[in-house]
């Protein structure tokens, strides 16, 4: 049977023999290896399907949800469209990582235990810090250290949330939890770092700008909406979360707007569509949860489809910065279209995929009486077109020309780019192929006239708001700058409050410790004067010296264990 082979396993396991490969059959081993994992997970009925006994602990290996099959399909088409994206280069370690990545993040979707996730959650954040790694510089270097504190820190807390959950009899099967619990809280807190709340959201920020060209785009995919399945399925209606969610919606818009580079303006993006999947699993409704589900499905896609036409930017100009951008839509035309093509997406332009999938979300709010959620919501729909919509192409491509005489995107990466463009275009007019993976049925209306006027008007004014603030000048300068996030709290301030109170006491331990070295050292030397006075002296050492020593040492010790 499918199931009795772990899924993602095979992903994981061939990622060995990646390194060892020639180039082209390096390419072929890990598209059939999707394949293949593709077939085994499309063919896992929602149920538990295996166990094992581990040192007292009933695990099960494999249990699929009814939200499990639309999540591990997109999945394996992220690893498969970032193969492809990546054919032209020969980094091995990016490769080999990328796949297990993929493979790790797809067997935590079946875990049915904290035991087992734990260790596919901490599986994916040793496989992907080589992602980050491969960028190649000192800046790659130090943000791969910082992100694997913070995603090791998540899965450290995740398994102190699964003991507190045994201590108190809950047991270890993922299930739903209360945030009012101690263990459900732990749960919630290794949850939301991932999901990259607000407060814990600087490490992606900081780390996917800094990876290869490639590897931002398989970062983009899985670590964030692994734990919005996990929060999916153990946090569904409780409330608080939709305040998290709206937070995470509007301030990632502010941080965008004023951002000078553009992979880092996706990164905060990408906090801005978490936000509206949060909100989604707060308010824990049926139609709620399909919007998530499947907003969670089209984020993967245009959110990959956006990072690949800027990583093609990159690749070409060796920049991906807007102040130094511009013009390039002579020189790269497809990739141009493309990146149109997610930027509507993302925008929730009618006949894209955004459109079909974030309205579930934001119906939701409005069905339930959520008012100042929806306006949130569509406040934040407004800001997306301004920052992801219509800054990205028009910095990158259009703006100021500055003469790159640069070629088009290579072949393999413009046909990865084309099938995410087809798929986004796909779901926007045939939504009823992703609506028949939801978890429940699909009865809101999207193409609903009034929501459809509605969200063109909506689209219409936040352009026409970017093009006066363009004209008059009011709109926020590219210039080369470093726009803070909330982790300057934890990497400047704090270490900075730290040295601030303990310089002083460290500087009244140094001066308490020069002076009772000096007070040992009159005390020897008095020792040897009256030693050699007293013809005590025996070779070079004193009985007086010693002794002294000896005195001092004594009292060092009895004070030490005075102290303790």
């Amino acid at each position: 049977m499918p199931e009795l082979l772990l899924p993602g396993l095979m992903m994981i396991l061939g990622a060995a023999l990646v390194p060892v490969l020639p180039h082209t059959i390096r390419q072929i081993w890990m598209l059939v290896l999707i394949a293949a994992s593709t077939y085994q997970c499309w063919h896992i009925d929602p149920g538990v399907h295996l166990t094992s006994s581990v040192i007292g602990f009933d695990l099960i290996l494999v249990r699929a949800e009814a939200i499990t099959r639309p999540f591990a399909l997109v999945f394996h088409i992220a690893a498969a469209l970032n193969v492809i994206y990546a054919m032209h280069e020969d980094s091995r370690m990016t490769a080999a990582s990328g796949l297990a990545y993929a493979g790790a993040a797809i067997a935590a979707l079946f875990a049915g235990d904290f035991i087992t996730l734990f260790i596919y959650w901490e599986l994916t954040a040793f496989t992907s810090v080589f992602l980050i790694l491969a960028g190649r510089n000192p800046r790659s270097f130090a943000a791969a250290m910082r992100y694997l504190l913070t995603q090791v820190t998540s899965g450290v807390i995740l398994l102190a949330g699964a003991v507190v959950l045994v201590s108190s009899g809950s047991g270890i099967v993922i299930t739903s939890l209360s945030a009012e619990t101690l263990g459900g809280a732990l749960v919630l807190l290794a949850f939301a770092i991932k999901a990259a709340f607000p407060f814990v959201n600087g490490w992606l920020q900081d780390a996917y700008p800094e990876a290869s060209v490639t590897g931002t785009v398989i970062l983009s995919a899985f670590t964030t909406k692994l734990a919005i399945y996990m929060l999916a399925l153990c946090f569904a209606s409780t409330h608080m979360l939709i305040w998290f969610g709206v937070v995470m919606t509007l301030f990632p818009v502010f941080f965008a707007v004023i951002e000078n580079d553009l992979r880092r303006v996706l990164a905060f993006s990408l906090n801005n569509q978490l936000g509206f999947m949060v909100v989604g699993i707060g308010i824990g409704t049926e139609l709620a949860l399909n919007g998530t589900v499947a907003h969670a499905f089209a984020h993967i896609i245009y959110k990959s489809l956006l990072f690949m036409s800027m990583g093609a930017v990159l690749f070409r100009t060796g920049t991906a910065k807007a102040s130094e951008l511009g013009g390039l839509w002579k020189r790269m035309p497809l990739t141009t279209i493309f990146c149109i093509i997610g930027a509507v997406s993302i925008s929730s332009f009618p006949l894209f995929s955004g459109f079909v999938t974030k309205s579930l979300t934001i119906g939701s709010a409005a069905y339930e009486g959520y008012f100042w959620v929806w306006m949130a919501l569509i406040f934040a729909s407004a800001g997306v077109l301004e920052h992801s919509g219509i800054k990205i192409p028009y910095f990158a491509f259009f703006g100021h020309d500055r003469g790159f005489k640069v070629n088009e995107a290579p072949l393999n990466m413009l046909i990865a780019m084309g099938i995410a463009a087809g798929l986004c275009v796909a779901i926007g007019i045939a939504p009823e192929m992703l609506y028949a993976l939801l978890p429940y049925e699909v009865t809101y209306k999207v193409w609903d006239a009034g929501h459809v006027l509605g969200e063109l008007q909506l689209l219409l004014f936040a352009v026409l708001a970017f093009a006066f603030l363009m004209v008059r000048g009011l709109y926020p300068p590219e210039i080369d700058s470093t726009v803070l996030n909330t982790d300057w709290l934890f990497r400047k301030a704090a270490p900075a409050l730290w040295r601030m109170v303990a310089n002083p006491i460290m500087r009244l331990w140094h001066a308490g410790l020069a002076s009772t070295t000096h007070q040992i050292k009159v005390a020897v030397d008095r020792g040897t004067h009256i030693s050699r006075n007293n013809y005590l002296i025996s070779g070079t050492a004193t009985i007086g010296a010693a002794a002294s020593l000896f005195l001092a040492i004594f009292a060092l010790l009895l004070g030490l264990r005075y102290m303790m």
